[in-house]
């Protein structure tokens, strides 16, 4: 990638991140585990607690490659070397905890991803405010995914390449 098109990947990357911020920011702001419980439901308990847990981090995540790829972007002298670092984060820390949170309460499954339905499962029934944040940072997440797939293996196979050749 030349060292514009690694700019140009920081800025959209970037503009993704902040939209999914701001979605997670929001409902985080307004819902607690009190008001997505409305039955006494140990199970419902548990799934919610993870969920929670799991947007919050993936919030964090979040904002700091947000805060990062800023950085990048601002300075003076583009350092592609960092950008790219940060981009290679923003695949394996956001990307891959959207769709491998750690509580798993859904997954992503591909037999749906090409059929125009939505691949997120849930492994119990969220209120809707939870499913619809889900399914709306999901479209996010996808385009980051196809955005950033060469930080997926290619990255990390082409920086040991460099550092044997050196």
């Amino acid at each position: 990638m030349t060292t514009g098109q690694v700019k140009n990947l920081c800025e959209t990357t970037r503009t993704k991140l902040k939209e999914a911020i701001a979605k997670m920011e929001l409902f985080l702001n307004h819902y607690s585990l009190p008001q997505l419980l409305t039955e006494n439901d140990p199970a419902m308990d548990e799934f919610y607690r993870g969920y929670l847990s799991d947007t919050r981090h993936l919030l964090v995540f979040c904002e700091v490659s947000y805060e990062k790829l800023g950085g990048s972007l601002r300075r003076p002298n583009f350092n592609e070397d960092f950008a790219e670092r940060t981009l290679y984060d923003v695949y394996h820390n956001c990307v891959n905890s959207f769709f491998y949170p750690q509580n798993e309460c859904y997954s992503e499954d591909g037999r749906y991803a090409y059929t125009g339905q939505d691949a997120i499962r849930f492994r119990k029934k969220p209120s809707r405010e939870a499913r619809n944040l889900t399914i709306e940072l999901s479209k996010i997440f996808e385009e980051l995914r196809e955005d950033l797939t060469y930080y997926e293996t290619d990255y990390i196979t082409q920086r040991r390449m460099q550092g044997e050749r050196v």
